[in-house]
This record gives C-alpha cells, sequence and structure tokens, in this order.
C-alpha cells in the first residue's frame, strides 16, 4: 500500500524511538495499526458505495478485450510471411533472369565467334 521497504521502516522505527520513547512506543505502535486498519476499511466502503470496485473492474475488461482486439487485428506476421514470399519469388525471377542472360550472352558469343570465321 505505502511501498515502504525494510531500510525505511527502520528508519522510521528509530526515529519514533526517539521521538515517543521505548515506554510509549508500544503504544502508539497499536494505535497507529488500529489507524490504518480503519483506513484501508474506509477506503473499501467507499469503492463499494461510490461503485468505484465495479467501474475499476469493469475498465479491466475493457483492457484485456482491447488487448485481445488488437492481437487479433495485428497483421505484422502475415506482412512479415507475404514480404519472405515475394523476396522468394523476386529471387527466383532474378536467378531466371540471369540464367537467360548468361545464355543469351553465350549465344551472342557463338553467333559471333561464327560470323567472325565467316
Amino acid at each position: 500500500m505505502f511501498n515502504i521497504g525494510f531500510s525505511e521502516l527502520i528508519v522510521v522505527l528509530l526515529i519514533a524511538f526517539l521521538v515517543v520513547g521505548p515506554k510509549d512506543l508500544p503504544k502508539v505502535a497499536r494505535w497507529l495499526g488500529r489507524m490504518v486498519k480503519k483506513l484501508k476499511q474506509l477506503i473499501r466502503e467507499v469503492k463499494q458505495e461510490t461503485g468505484w470496485d465495479d467501474l475499476e473492474k469493469e475498465l479491466k475488461d475493457t483492457k484485456a478485450s482491447v488487448t485481445d482486439l488488437k492481437k487479433d487485428l495485428d497483421i505484422t506476421a502475415e506482412l512479415k510471411d507475404a514480404s519472405k514470399d515475394l523476396n522468394r519469388s523476386l529471387n527466383s525471377v532474378k536467378d531466371e533472369l540471369q540464367q537467360t542472360g548468361k545464355e543469351i550472352r553465350e549465344e551472342t558469343a557463338e553467333i559471333q565467334h561464327e560470323t567472325m570465321k565467316k
């Protein structure tokens, strides 16, 4: 609730020991414990009376459904797959064009060689 670590608690208890004194420290600690308990109960009652708990639950449910919807609508994986397929196809076409170009160069060289012989 207050997010107090062990070292902070030791410092607070040391200061309380110095301010209140060792004789009254247990009484002050019990009183402080009761006040914290009453404060928690009061907060719980206010949440219930105002419907804050219901609103909080509804917001969590809405967040969960929006997160699920976002996952459902996420098309990045599909786009990555399509990109990979497109790259494979383009590489295949590139290889075929290179092979065709190589064959054309070879045939052109043969034709030039034959024309030079004549």
